[in-house]
C-alpha cells in the first residue's frame, strides 16, 4: 500500500475475490471507468469452485451499464444467446387462472398530471373498457410476440417503454471477463485458503492462495456468493434475515429444449408453495422452481418443475439453498460485498443483476482516494440498504396481494404481517388508487400499479380530478388509446425475426 502522510493509505490496488457474473461485472466496470487513472485491478478465482450462474433475466438498467462501459449490444447478445425482454408475465398469482404482465413501460398516457390508471379505474367495470394491460404498449407487444427498439421521439407511443435482456449467465461472465482483461484486469487462478487481517484496523491485509502465493491489496471486493468469504467469514459482518416476509428458501433449476416461438418476456407461474420461472433464450429455455421448504419437499418441488417443462431437459436439476436478506453492512472496513455475498432477495422480479450493477455504480461514484473513507462507507451502506428494503417490499407485495387460499403456503402469505413501509403504501392505494413515488428506488409507480391491479387489488375510489372531464370524452379517449396501442404493437416485427437479423447467436456461444 502506498502512503500519503503517516496514516492515510491510498487505494492503488483493488482485489476482487470470486468470478462469475458479479466478479467479472465488477472488474469490467472498474477497469472501464477507473482503469485509465492507473488503478490496479486483480481478480482471484478458482476453476474448481463452481458459479451459481443466476441472473438469466434482467431489468432495463443493464442496458445503461453495458452502454456505459462500452459494450456493443448486438455483439453481447450474440455471444450470450440473448433475447429481448419487455416485461414479466405473472400467472396464477391473484387467483388460479389469472395472468397479467408487469411491463417495462407506462400504462396509457398521463393527462393534466393525473395518472392514466385513475381514468381507467372509473370505467373499469363497464363493458368494452378491457383490462389495464390493453393500455400498455409493451404488454400488447408481449402478447403478440413482437419487438422493436423504442423510438427516441417523445411524441411517439413507441417511446413509452424500455427493454431488458434474457441471457445465458454462464456465457455472460466470460464475455465480461474478456471485456475486463482487455482493459488491464489481471486474473489470478487459485483458491483462497487464508485471509489475513490487519491487527490494528481489523481490515483485510492479504489473501493466501492454495499454492502459497500471497495477494495484497488496498480495497477488496467480495464476490464469493452466498459463502461470503471476506465480508462474513473474515469480518463477521452479520446478516439481516428477511425470511419472516419472504420464506422461500430454495430453488431447483434446469434448462430445457426450446419449444414454440421465442417470446420477449419472462414468465413467473405461482404453484402450491412458491412459483416457477420460464426464461426463453436463443438456444434453450431456462426453468426453475422457487419454493419454501417449510411447505414443500425437495422431491415434490423437483417433480413440479420437471412436469411443467415445455421441452426435454438438458441437464439434471440442481437445488440452490438461500436465506432472503442482506448483510448488515455491504461495505465493512475495506471490503465491499457485491452480488450474492451482499444479500439475496429471490429472483421473482429479476433484481439480482440490478443489485450487482447498483453496487458497482455506487462504488464508482464513491470510490475513495484513501482508506480513511468512513463518510463514503456510510453513504454506500445507506444507499444499498434503501435499495434492498424497497425491493423487499415490492416482492412481498406479490405474495401478500392474493386471493388464493388453496394451500397452507398461500393462506400464510395472504394473512401474514408485512413491513410497515409496505402497509402504508397499500392503505393509500386501496383508498384512492395513489402510489407514493419514491425519490430513490428501483420500482416506479407503473410497476406497483401493474402488480396491484394485476392481482385484483383494485382501489375503492379514484382521483377526483378525473371528474373534471365529461364521461363520454374519457370513454372515447380510452377506446382510441386502446386501438392505437394495438395497431402500434401489430406494426412491430416478430421478436424471433428481429433477433435473427440483429443479434443471432454466435457459433461460439
Amino acid at each position: 500500500m502506498a502512503e500519503t502522510g503517516d496514516t492515510e493509505k491510498t487505494v492503488n490496488h483493488v482485489v476482487i475475490v470470486g468470478g462469475g457474473t458479479a466478479g467479472w461485472m465488477t472488474a469490467a466496470g472498474l477497469a472501464s471507468m477507473l482503469g485509465p487513472t492507473g488503478l490496479q485491478i486483480s481478480l482471484v478465482e478458482s476453476e474448481a469452485i463452481g458459479v451459481v450462474g443466476v441472473g438469466e433475466a434482467t431489468l432495463p438498467h443493464i442496458k445503461l451499464f453495458n452502454d456505459t462501459i462500452g459494450v456493443d449490444e448486438a455483439e453481447f447478445m450474440a455471444a450470450t444467446s440473448a433475447t429481448f425482454k419487455l416485461g414479466i408475465e405473472f400467472v396464477n398469482w391473484g387467483r388460479k387462472g389469472d395472468s397479467y404482465i408487469h411491463p417495462f413501460g407506462e400504462f396509457g398516457l398521463p393527462n393534466d398530471g393525473v395518472a392514466f390508471h385513475q381514468y381507467w379505474r372509473k370505467f373499469a367495470d363497464q363493458e368494452g373498457v378491457g383490462p389495464l394491460d390493453d393500455y400498455s404498449l409493451p404488454v400488447v407487444a408481449c402478447r403478440l410476440g413482437k419487438f422493436q427498439q423504442p423510438s427516441e421521439d417523445p411524441r411517439s407511443v413507441l417511446s413509452t417503454y424500455r427493454y431488458a435482456y434474457q441471457f445465458d449467465a454462464l456465457q455472460y461472465a466470460p464475455f465480461m471477463r474478456a471485456h475486463a482483461e482487455a482493459r488491464g484486469v489481471t486474473r489470478l487462478e487459485g483458491k483462497v485458503v487464508d485471509v489475513a487481517l490487519d491487527p490494528e484496523s481489523g481490515a483485510v491485509a492479504s489473501l493466501t492462495l492454495e499454492d502459497g502465493r500471497n495477494v495484497e491489496g488496498d480495497l477488496f471486493v467480495d464476490c464469493t456468493g452466498f459463502f461470503g468469504l471476506l465480508i462474513e467469514k473474515a469480518l463477521e459482518t452479520g446478516y439481516d434475515d428477511w425470511s419472516e416476509w419472504l420464506p422461500a428458501d430454495r430453488a431447483v433449476a434446469v434448462p430445457c429444449e426450446s419449444a414454440g416461438p421465442i417470446l420477449p418476456y419472462t414468465r413467473a407461474t405461482a404453484h402450491e408453495a412458491g412459483w416457477s420461472w420460464r426464461i426463453p433464450l436463443q438456444h434453450r429455455t431456462g426453468n426453475g422452481h422457487v419454493y419454501s421448504s417449510q411447505f414443500l419437499s425437495d422431491d415434490d418441488a423437483r417433480t413440479t418443475l420437471l412436469d411443467g417443462l415445455e421441452g426435454d431437459a438438458l441437464a439434471d436439476p440442481r437445488i440452490l439453498r438461500f436465506v432472503t436478506g442482506k448483510r448488515r453492512k455491504l461495505w465493512n472496513r475495506n471490503v465491499v460485498a457485491i452480488g450474492l455475498s451482499g444479500g439475496f432477495l429471490e429472483p421473482l422480479e429479476s433484481t439480482s443483476i440490478f443489485l450487482i450493477q447498483e453496487g458497482i455504480t455506487k462504488l464508482l461514484e464513491l470510490f475513495p482516494a484513501t482508506l480513511d473513507c468512513s463518510v463514503e462507507i456510510n453513504e454506500y451502506n445507506h444507499w444499498m440498504d434503501l435499495q434492498f428494503e424497497r425491493i423487499r417490499d415490492f416482492l412481498v407485495l406479490h405474495y401478500n396481494a392474493t386471493e388464493r387460499d388453496d394451500s397452507d403456503f398461500w393462506r400464510h402469505m395472504r394473512t401474514m404481517g408485512v413491513p410497515d413501509s409496505l402497509q402504508q403504501r397499500l392503505e393509500l392505494f386501496e383508498a384512492h388508487g395513489h402510489v407514493s413515488a419514491y425519490e430513490h428506488g428501483l420500482f416506479l409507480v407503473p410497476s406497483w400499479i401493474a402488480v396491484l391491479i394485476g392481482q385484483r387489488r383494485v382501489p375503492a375510489g379514484y382521483d377526483q380530478r378525473v371528474d373534471r372531464l365529461p364521461d363520454e370524452q374519457i370513454r372515447q379517449h380510452l377506446n382510441g388509446l386502446r386501438a392505437h396501442m394495438r395497431r402500434a404493437a401489430e406494426s412491430m416485427p416478430d421478436h424471433g425475426e428481429f433477433l435473427s437479423r440483429y443479434a443471432k447467436m454466435s457459433a461460439a456461444a
